[in-house]
């Protein structure tokens, strides 16, 4: 979805545990070294004391549609995206979460495509929102719980920590910009790219398993990208992901208008990797492209899995956020999934 047709908004809201692991106690433990954190640059994750990922993503529904004095009754469609498991081997937390927020009429949809799903749940429902004429708002939402003992949030992954949480975004469209509702955000352009042959990163290339944990207790990242880097090289890998992030924030940038003599851009929000991934990657791919200022917001929240694009774009319309878009400024937004897939997005507060 290149250029957004008409007046698309969205209004996004988050929903974190009140619990957090501390950086410094996972040093002290010995769960990360030194040098890990300094790589990450994080003060803390989120960590669920009991409420799985579908529950935590209800509380971020109801704030999202508080915030915009939407109905659940309303909505035609809800779209949930997560990376992780959401608390039962076999059924649907897309359908627990209409349920849940009181979307009885509405048609639920699971979105799988990693941690770039929240991007992939926009489009669609931008698609949906486009295809029915706007008559009806669709909810988006994400969730992950990272737990143990199926994933250890610290040393599951290479140069990723992961937080538990849950957000979510009502999408609709105005009939005019004054129509809009106060503090939503209207979607400009939003670009996606992929390179399905990189999915090997994640996956163990010497067999399928019949079950989860066939291969080991925990999820194990480590271990499926040590094999990939090894064949594919790390520099020819990291030049890659730098390449692809330049290359859809550039398109995306384009279909609205900004840059080269057009409209500016206040920010670059990052997705949440942390400060090495940040200065070696998203912060060369992006300066390629603009020379608006960057930032990663994961210093409190780590990686939410399928959930740092929508929980980006609530700070940037949250009225305690120093990243808070004012009347008529714009900003983008950068996702990416393993796979893997690539997605930008640019929003202006009206």
């Amino acid at each position: 979805m290149p250029v957004i047709p008409g007046h698309v908004w969205l209004s996004a809201a988050q929903w974190l545990p009140p619990t957090a692991e501390k950086t410094v106690d996972a040093l002290a433990d010995g769960r990360v070294t030194a040098s890990e954190a300094d790589a990450m640059g994080y003060e803390q994750l989120p960590v669920s004391a009991g409420e799985s990922a579908p529950q935590m993503a209800v509380r971020a529904a109801h704030r999202a549609l508080s915030r915009v004095g939407a109905k659940a009754g309303d909505l035609s469609a809800t779209l949930h995206a997560w990376t992780y498991y959401q608390g039962h081997d076999f059924w649907s937390p897309a359908h627990y979460v209409a349920a849940g927020t009181g979307a009885h009429g509405a048609v639920p949809t699971g979105i799988q495509q990693m941690c770039n799903g929240a991007a992939a749940a926009l489009s669609t429902a931008v698609d949906r929102i486009t295809a029915d004429g706007g008559s009806a708002p669709v909810l988006v939402t994400t969730a992950d719980r990272f737990a143990r003992p199926g994933f250890d949030r610290w040393a599951g992954d290479y140069g990723v920590w992961y937080g538990d949480g849950a957000t979510a975004a009502v999408v609709a469209r105005a009939a005019t910009a004054d129509d809009v509702p106060e503090g939503a955000l209207t979607l400009r352009a939003l670009r996606t790219r992929a390179v399905p042959a990189l999915e090997t990163a994640h996956r163990d290339t010497g067999a399928f398993h019949p079950a989860p944990h066939t291969s080991s207790t925990a999820v194990d990242v480590r271990r499926t990208k040590k094999a990939f880097l090894a064949t594919q090289g790390k520099p020819e890998f990291l030049g890659r992901l730098r390449r692809e992030t330049s290359g859809v924030l550039a398109d995306t940038l384009r279909d609205a208008g900004i840059g080269r003599g057009g409209r500016e851009l206040r920010t670059v929000l990052l997705p949440r990797l942390g400060r090495a991934t940040a200065r070696d990657v998203y912060g060369p791919a992006v300066a390629e492209v603009t020379d608006a200022p960057v930032a990663d917001l994961g210093d409190r929240t780590g990686h939410l899995g399928a959930g740092d694009l929508l929980s980006n774009l609530t700070a940037l319309s949250a009225g305690a956020s120093p990243y808070r878009l004012e009347r008529g400024e714009y900003a983008a937004v950068l996702s990416a999934g393993a796979g893997f897939t690539w997605s930008a997005v640019v929003v202006h507060r009206p």
